[in-house]
């Protein structure tokens, strides 16, 4: 059981939601205010994408990644912020010739998928460490490209947090680790419920934590409607907390949620259960985090 809690939100993410949910954060002024919104409600810290502020669609443009950040360090909390690397691993194979990318696509190489990481230096960033099937497309990231991105992070005195949606991708990110790419205590986000990775369920949360390293600090979460059940699920079994509207859009059945809310849905689960919502102060010693929240 874990009593000392680090939330994160995950405030818009790249999914196709932004037709689904009418205030889904898209611009860089709003995902940032979305970032300030979940602060307030008990955050600590903030997960980042980024989308085209005319349509919505995910994107990775430095541009959209710099306001978004810089309105976050100017404003008045000191949220963690935890930018994706994720972006830049997404093959459709072209119907007619396999071999080549299809509408959808968008590999970029690792120092691509990590520019913005680079330049805005923020003191966490995801590191998706395997290779799966996301609903209809694949995510790509060969054990080349991670090394080569593990490197990168490892220069730029950034934590990396590594997200697993699968038991192999565990076993993987502890190779990182034994090769020095990755420094200690390494962090890991459990990823439950993606179609088509590990479903989210106490079972398949408890083999992956049984095979995290004695000294990982992990968090778990759930999509839809399994959002909150794996809040109280992961914090049971020892881990950390995320929320957010890019695993889910509703508080409840037929109501819209907004960052906030899903945040205070948390905070009251977590307190309930006896526990205590560490502030971003508290989560940067708990994680040991070295650059400074407004850089």
């Amino acid at each position: 059981m874990n009593y000392d809690v680090i939330i994160t939100c995950a405030v818009t993410g790249a999914g196709d939601a932004a037709g689904k949910h009418p205030e889904l954060p898209k611009s860089p002024k709003e995902i940032a205010n979305a970032a300030i919104e979940a602060a307030k409600a008990g955050a600590a810290v903030a997960h980042i994408h980024v989308r085209d502020p005319l349509t919505g669609a995910a994107g990775r443009k430095l541009e959209w990644y710099t306001e978004a950040v810089e309105r976050i360090r100017s404003s008045s909390t000191d949220v963690i912020i935890n930018l994706t690397s994720g972006m830049g691993g997404d093959f459709v194979p072209h119907p007619d010739n396999p071999s080549r990318g299809g509408a959808g696509t968008d590999m970029a190489t690792p120092s691509e998928r990590l520019e913005h990481v680079q330049k805005l230096l923020p003191e966490i960033c995801t590191l998706d460490v395997g290779t799966q099937n996301y609903s209809d497309t694949a995510y790509i990231s060969t054990p080349k490209m991670l090394r080569e991105m593990a490197k990168i992070i490892q220069s730029c005195g950034v934590k990396p947090e590594i997200e697993v949606f699968e038991l192999g991708q565990v076993w993987f990110a502890k190779q990182l680790i034994k090769e020095g790419l990755i420094d200690a205590p390494p962090l890991f986000q459990l990823c439950m419920g993606i179609p088509w990775t590990a479903e989210a369920n106490t079972e398949n949360m408890l083999a992956i934590r049984n095979m995290l390293p004695d000294d990982a600090i992990w968090a778990g979460f759930g999509i839809a409607r399994m959002q909150m059940p794996m809040v109280a699920q992961a914090m049971i079994l020892g881990g950390n907390v995320r929320v957010g509207l890019e695993d889910n859009l509703y508080l409840e059945r037929g109501v819209l949620a907004s960052n906030g809310q899903l945040v205070e849905r948390a905070v009251e689960i977590i307190e309930r259960l006896g526990g205590k919502i560490l502030t971003p102060s508290e989560t940067r010693k708990k994680l040991g985090l070295e650059n400074s929240a407004k850089l």
